[in-house]
This record gives C-alpha cells, sequence and structure tokens, in this order.
C-alpha cells in the first residue's frame, strides 16, 4: 500500500502549500465535538477525545479552540449537533472508497456525495458492500530516522501489532482500543508519533496500473476530501510508485 500512503502525504503537503488551515481546523474541531459528545469531556476518561486532542493539537489547533468545542460536545456550551455518518461506494477501476462524515444535514450531505461519486465516474453502494474489505485499525507514524529495534521493543510491549517501513516513515498497526497506549508508550520512550489515528486500513487491494485511471481515482478521492463536512476517505488502491508520480504530476 506504498501508492496509498505516497497519495495520503501529497495531499498533506498540497494542503500546506493552499493553506488551507481553516478547513483542517474546522474538520478536527467536529472530531473533537462529537467525542466529547459521545463519551464525555474527560480525556483521561475517554480515549477517542484524547486521539482527537492531540490530533488537534498536533495541527496547531489553539488551545482556546479547542476546549470551546470539546465543551460544546459535553453540553456546557451551545452549539450544532453533527452526526457521523458513512458512506461507500467505488471508484473507476473498482476501487472501493469508504466516506466518513459529520453533518448536521444528512440529506444536503448525502446527494453531495452520490453527486461527486457520478461525475468522478463511480458509484455509490450500499452499506457493508465495500467496508468488508477494510479493517479498523489504530495507525501510528514515526520518523523513519528512529531506530526500527527501539521501536519495536516498546510497541510491541504495549500491544502493537505490526511494524511496517513505508520509504518516509514507520508504520505502526494497533488495534483501536490500543492506539493510545502504544503512542504513549513511544513518547515516554523519546519517540513521539508524527501522528496517530484511527483507521480503515485495506485487507484487500485493487491495482491500478494505468495513468489515466489513476487520474481518475484520485480526482474523485480529492473532490469527496473537499467536501466540508467530509472527515476521511478510506480506499483500497494500489498505484505504482511510477504511475502515482505521473498522475500527481498535473
Amino acid at each position: 500500500m506504498s501508492g496509498h500512503s505516497k497519495w495520503a502525504t501529497t495531499k498533506h503537503r498540497k494542503a500546506a502549500v493552499d493553506k488551507a488551515r481553516a478547513k483542517v481546523f474546522a474538520k478536527l474541531i467536529r472530531q473533537l465535538e462529537v467525542a466529547a459528545r459521545e463519551g464525555g469531556g474527560d480525556l483521561t476518561a475517554n480515549a477517542t477525545l484524547r486521539t482527537m486532542f492531540d490530533k488537534a493539537r498536533a495541527a496547531s489547533v489553539p488551545m482556546d479552540t479547542i476546549e470551546r468545542a470539546i465543551k460544546r460536545g459535553s453540553g456546557d456550551l451551545e452549539g450544532v449537533r453533527y452526526e457521523p455518518v458513512t458512506y461507500e461506494g467505488y471508484a473507476p477501476g473498482g476501487v472501493a472508497v469508504i466516506v466518513e462524515v459529520l453533518t448536521d444535514n444528512r440529506n444536503r450531505t448525502g446527494a453531495e456525495v452520490r453527486s461527486l461519486f457520478t461525475r468522478g465516474g463511480g458509484s455509490t453502494a450500499e452499506p457493508g458492500a465495500v467496508s468488508w474489505q477494510f479493517a479498523r485499525k489504530g495507525r501510528i507514524e514515526l520518523d523513519r530516522a528512529l531506530d526500527e529495534d527501539n521501536i519495536m521493543e516498546v510497541a510491541l510491549d504495549a500491544g502493537a501489532e505490526d511494524l511496517a517501513d513505508e520509504e518516509e516513515h514507520w508504520v505502526l498497526t494497533t488495534a483501536p482500543g490500543d492506539l493510545a497506549a502504544v503512542r504513549d508508550a513511544l513518547s515516554g520512550a523519546g519517540m513521539t508519533p508524527e501522528s496517530s489515528e484511527l483507521a480503515m486500513v485495506p485487507t484487500t487491494t485493487v491495482p491500478v496500473n494505468d495513468e489515466g485511471e489513476a487520474k481518475k481515482v484520485l480526482h474523485l478521492l480529492e473532490a469527496l476530501d473537499d467536501l466540508d463536512d467530509v472527515q476521511n476517505v478510506w480506499s483500497n488502491f494500489d498505484i505504482p510508485d511510477e504511475v502515482l508520480a505521473a498522475a500527481v504530476a498535473d
């Protein structure tokens, strides 16, 4: 899955170049609100909220903004009620796609997502049609300069499942419930993660070897990701490095 990882890296660099901080902030703030509403505003008792808090701080969201979001979610402040909804579908070439959103209007968001799939040469699918091709996992990225043996020693003892070399960084995989423990163990050992999140990790992949097809897939995924209500877009494409480089060159 080096292709998917590199697309994510390219996307994040593009976001930085475009100075899309406000959009990133808005997504993280929604995630904080929903996590606080579902599990309470205590970071020590709500592992999901703690993960979102760390993610927001890593993205430089101001502390007072984070605190207000948590208070809105926990009911201490009045705010909009966002609802999590997941859409499933296919990109060109049969690539499976999962779109996770937080919305205050299901009808509006559903229409926008379906329209993008259609215009992008894909199609939406019934719930469960593609999600069986993914597994919910904790994903932790670490600096590639860190020692592999040191990472393995600390992470495996804390409950990590696997360590992969994705060229630009090390990637640890954990069970969802072990993400916080592994992240904290690494930080305590002086190996602070570059990022940590709950992700939908593909269990099967779809090869995309044609540059034109790859462009269509990436265009659809980027269009979905640009929707204000969309929080995450997961897919199972596997694009060779040289095809990916050509597809994103434009």
